[in-house]
């Protein structure tokens, strides 16, 4: 069975920073895409970053240049480090992998969601 926890939301004031962790758990047979959505109150579920297996990142024209996300694929985790974050960017975030279990073939899976808050 896949976990996939997420942690590291919590709130935080305009310009500060926070650093999201997801640890993905089960028997894979190997991750290839990683990946961070958001979901604001009253709005669709959006593309933050992603970061490929072999290390190719994209990026939400929104967060360029303030985000970065990476992975240390000997723990199977994806990280995203977000800086001079803006109350516009308060969203419960959702880490979203595809992968590759034992016996399967490529599927994804999505963490529970963790609350990033931006307020003063």
């Amino acid at each position: 069975q896949v976990q996939l926890v997420e942690s590291g939301g919590g709130l935080v004031q305009p310009g500060g920073s926070l650093r999201l962790s997801c640890a993905v758990s089960g028997p894979i047979r190997s991750i290839y895409s990683m990946g961070w959505y958001r979901q604001a109150p009253g709005k669709q579920r959006e593309l933050v970053a992603t970061i490929s297996s072999g290390g190719t990142t994209t990026y939400a024209d929104s967060v360029k240049g303030r985000f970065t996300i990476s992975r240390d694929n000997a723990k199977n985790t994806v990280f995203l480090q977000m800086n001079s974050l803006k109350p516009e960017d308060t969203a419960v975030y959702y880490c979203k992998v595809i992968l590759m279990l034992l016996a399967s073939p490529p599927n994804t899976f999505w963490g529970q969601g963790t609350q990033v808050t931006v307020s003063s």
